[in-house]
């Protein structure tokens, strides 16, 4: 199922300016052997090849359970670092935009939260400053805190609005400071990572009205203090801290991994689905480290706060997003409670 929804996605996206060579599109018989044995489909190479029109309709009836499971039901996403970089081949925050309109299409509701690290590294550089970082997390003082509120707040934001509104959906840009959406309070090493935040509450009321009437939020991962000084918060807090208070049934972290490895030194390991006393073993094991215990952690405490479930996919991967909701396979490890 996995397979045949990334491959039918880019012919259904292609479709439009293809038509004519729909022939040569699948007359590969090596390919067409493949993809019809994947879709369980009664045909063989003797048979007459599916036409595109057949092939989009049996994708769409494949993934009816998986619509009518999410459908009215919130998707808290966070996006952002490598993922958001356009790849040589193709151009995945582009691939991963039209994925979300269509969800928001099919009737589930999407919201976005995103960072934004290497846009914020390009343009530190830019003026000088070059980027610090302590047990992962970036150094923030007063001049960087600017550039990373001119940068999350001023352009990714409003670049991602842009580019969901051009989709077909409605976007609404927000940070945590609007609306009061998430107040911040410093983090406990303040001293070391200057103005770098925690969340200290959400209150949603100013998005859910948005949520409920088929708009999609994009928020950004900076909020203000009770005092309305500034903090970068990580996204991967305020996305997990966003579900919870949302009543969310699925948070997505799209990272730069697979997702969970039994075995960080084996990419082949990738563990598919386990439950928060099994990943906490993991932790405490040293199989879970580095960069994916805070992602973990975050998953954790939303779980713990009443969201269904939490995953963390391969944002590298081309329809990862629609892999995860919409294909019983997924596209990197989900959590459970």
């Amino acid at each position: 199922m996995a397979a045949k929804l990334t491959k039918s996605l880019s012919l259904q996206m292609d479709l439009s300016s293809s038509k004519s060579h729909s022939g040569s599109l699948l007359k590969t018989p090596k390919n067409l052997s493949f993809r019809f044995h994947r879709r369980n489909i009664k045909c063989s190479l003797t048979s007459p090849p599916a036409t595109p029109a057949e092939f989009r309709v049996d994708i769409l009836s494949e993934s009816l359970p998986f619509i009518q499971k999410f459908r009215g039901k919130t998707i808290v996403v966070k996006f952002g670092g490598a993922a958001m970089k356009p790849n040589q081949q193709d151009n995945l925050l582009s691939s991963f935009v039209k994925d979300l309109v269509l969800l928001s299409v099919v009737g589930l509701r999407p919201v976005l939260v995103h960072g934004g690290g290497p846009e914020i590294n390009f343009w530190l550089k830019r003026f000088g400053i070059e980027p610090l970082f302590r047990d992962g997390l970036r150094v923030t003082d007063a001049n960087t805190m600017e550039i990373v509120s001119m940068v999350l707040v001023g352009k990714v934001n409003k670049n991602l609005v842009s580019l969901i509104n051009k989709a077909g959906a409605t976007a609404v840009g927000l940070s945590g400071m609007d609306g009061r959406l998430v107040t911040a309070r410093p983090s406990p090493k303040a001293a070391q990572l200057g103005f770098v935040g925690e969340v200290a509450r959400v209150d949603p009321s100013v998005i859910e009205p948005l949520v409920k009437s088929g708009h999609i939020p994009v928020i950004a991962s900076v909020a203000a203090d009770e005092f309305g000084q500034s903090y970068n918060i990580n996204a991967d807090t305020v996305a997990g801290e966003l579900a919870a208070a949302l009543g969310a049934e699925k948070l997505i972290l799209l990272t730069d991994v697979a997702g969970i490895l039994e075995d960080r030194e084996n990419p082949e390991s990738l563990v598919k689905e386990i439950d928060i006393k099994g990943v906490k073993k993991m932790i405490e094991n040293g199989k879970v480290g580095g960069g994916m215990i805070p992602k973990v952690n975050c998953c954790i405490r939303s779980l713990a706060q009443g969201v269904t479930t939490a995953s963390i996919i391969d944002g590298r991967l081309e329809h990862s997003l629609l892999l995860e909701i919409l294909t019983d396979l997924g596209a990197g490890t989900m959590i459970t409670g």
